[in-house]
């Protein structure tokens, strides 16, 4: 039973993602998927926070909350349209961008057509840190080095971890992708390995799910989100994974599947987790490994 938990559409995430929402469905379908989450990126609250590409194309942010409710409106009409072929969990990835987000989160989660939504960290210090170069060196000289904003990105996961608790994690190590050595072994700097096993335990107190993150392999990295030692821990520690592709246009739905698999195999993980509706109540599901790979349509 493969299924993906997190994806962005261009019809709702425009100038960031390609293709409609149905189109997904439609592409999940086709690949073998039985479970496929809508996670669009949650509205904003400042127009500083807008993308440079958001920018360009003269939107704001009060464009985003008609366009988040378009996005329930559509996401259930299609869970309903597809009920036979596929199950879909509407919910959002959530911006911690800073502290006063937590409220306007909150909010978002409380609608009850949403199943769930996605802790992810983008933002240290207000400034993207997965965006470009640029970006990410502004963050750095504003953290004074690399190290620094790499401690600086798990202090702010850490926070949003306390407030949302959510149940899935997104990309949970994403704060490599433009670092200097973007393979390189958290554990070799033991500062911030401890912050990396703090936040791990606060998730495993909170049962969260850790998405194995497909986008690192198809961004150049050696290894998913998270990294090997990232997820020999999580293992270690007992804890639950989830999958992702993080698909950003219908081309990428179930991209570099078949190296997840091997990826876990690797780590010894025999199950996956994915959340499923039961009634009015969404409740963790197990999928057994052998389950999700045989399904699946590369």
């Amino acid at each position: 039973m493969a299924f993906s938990m997190h994806s962005h559409s261009g019809q709702f995430c425009p100038g960031h993602a390609e293709d409609t929402l149905e189109d997904f469905i439609l592409t999940a379908i086709a690949r073998g998927m039985k479970t496929f989450a809508c996670t669009e990126h949650m509205p904003r609250e400042s127009e500083e926070d807008l993308y440079p590409e958001e920018i360009a194309a003269g939107h704001t942010i009060s464009d985003h909350l008609p366009l988040h409710a378009a996005y329930l409106t559509e996401a259930v009409r299609l869970r309903t349209k597809y009920a036979s072929q596929i199950t879909l969990l509407v919910g959002f990835e959530a911006e911690w961008i800073r502290s006063s987000y937590g409220p306007f989160i909150s909010q978002f989660s409380s609608d009850p057509r949403i199943d769930f939504f996605i802790g992810s960290v983008h933002h240290v210090h207000g400034i993207p840190i997965d965006y470009d170069k640029a970006m990410y060196a502004k963050a750095v000289e504003k953290s004074g080095s690399e190290e620094g904003l790499c401690g600086d990105y798990y202090d702010a996961q850490f926070e949003m971890l306390s407030v949302l608790k959510p149940r899935v994690v997104g990309h949970f190590d994403l704060i490599r992708l433009l670092a200097e050595d973007p393979n390189k072994d958290l554990k070799s700097i033991p500062r911030l390995w401890e912050k990396a096993v703090r936040n791990l335990k606060l998730i495993k107190e909170q049962d969260g799910l850790l998405e194995i993150n497909s986008a690192g392999l198809r961004k150049g990295l050696r290894e998913p989100y998270p990294g090997q030692s990232i997820c020999e821990m999580w293992v270690e520690m007992g804890g639950k994974f989830t999958l992702s592709d993080d698909s950003h246009a219908v081309a990428q739905v179930g991209t570099n599947y078949g190296r997840i698999f091997r990826y876990m195999e690797s780590l010894g993980v025999e199950d996956v987790w994915t959340l499923e509706r039961v009634e009015k109540e969404v409740r963790l599901k197990r999928v057994g490994m052998d389950e999700a790979r045989a399904s699946f349509r590369d």
